[in-house]
């Protein structure tokens, strides 16, 4: 049950595929060769994963921030990201630029030399420590794990970053206006009646087409300084509504000319309408 126990079992798998691919010649068994590599990926994601339970144990309160998360599109933010970048320090050392350009690739070379030769050492001095002490973490090995959690979180946002436009402080903040303005708008919507606590609770598929409509409105007229405000640019706008926005302001001009019982009217509909 010891987690350096179960790294040292990890670590001999990883060990000995590796062993195995340098022992391979690709060509003559390319089939093999690709059995193998994906042994290697589900081994080096397994030996991750317990290494990232031994951080969690053994330096809680010195791990790298990870905050930089939150600026990664949605789609990126995988449970086997962590291998990946793993993978693809390990390209760019050997010279080979799979997802970035060479120019980018060139710069993070050196990122991705620390980080390996980093991961070695975490190796070695976690193998000798599982060996000796399995129940214990020495200050030099907590060292290592420090410096080493701090290398894969700089390399993992250069990385990323040289990928795709990472969102910025200001998309981010724009984002987070807009989930203030759907809590605003589920509990003006409890408030009248639109809603029930209900159909929350039970995850009313409605609602996916409900909440949006009554938060357009709430956003143009109950809170019209807030993330849908027209009186901005579409440019200083959240992406999400900035290319529909001559159509809002079609929309605002509408509903200024309806009556309080008119709008209850139409809010209403829109609860029910598909």
């Amino acid at each position: 049950p010891r987690l350096l126990s179960q790294f040292f079992f990890a670590d001999e798998r990883v060990t000995r595929v590796v062993a195995e691919i340098n022992g391979l010649d690709a060509e003559l068994d390319p089939q093999q060769y690709l059995v193998l590599l994906n042994q290697l990926h589900l081994s080096q994601a397994h030996l991750l994963a317990i290494l990232e339970r031994i951080m969690e144990e053994c330096i809680p309160t010195q791990r790298h921030s990870r905050d930089y998360l939150v600026k990664f599109p949605e789609e990126l933010l995988v449970d086997n990201l962590g291998n990946h970048m793993l993978f693809a320090a390990e390209c760019l050392l050997a010279g080979t630029f799979l997802e970035v350009e060479e120019a980018d690739g060139a710069q993070l070379r050196p990122q991705a030399r620390n980080l390996l030769c980093s991961l070695e050492l975490v190796r070695t001095l976690l193998r000798e420590q599982s060996l000796s002490q399995p129940g214990s973490y020495p200050e030099p090995v907590r060292a290592v794990l420090v410096q080493f959690d701090r290398l894969f979180a700089e390399f993992e946002l250069s990385y990323v970053s040289s990928l795709v436009a990472v969102k910025s402080p200001e998309e981010i903040y724009r984002q987070q206006e807009i989930i203030v303005l759907f809590c605003e708008t589920v509990e003006r919507a409890l408030h009248l009646g639109y809603l029930t606590q209900e159909m929350i609770d039970g995850y009313e598929p409605l609602l996916m087409f409900t909440i949006p409509r009554l938060a357009i409105i709430s956003g143009l007229l109950i809170y019209p300084e807030g993330p849908l405000s027209l009186e901005q640019s579409p440019e200083q706008m959240s992406r999400v509504f900035s290319p529909f926005y001559n159509l809002l302001k079609k929309i605002r001009d509408l509903l200024r000319v309806l009556s309080a019982e008119e709008l209850c009217l139409l809010e209403r509909s829109l609860c029910t309408a598909e």
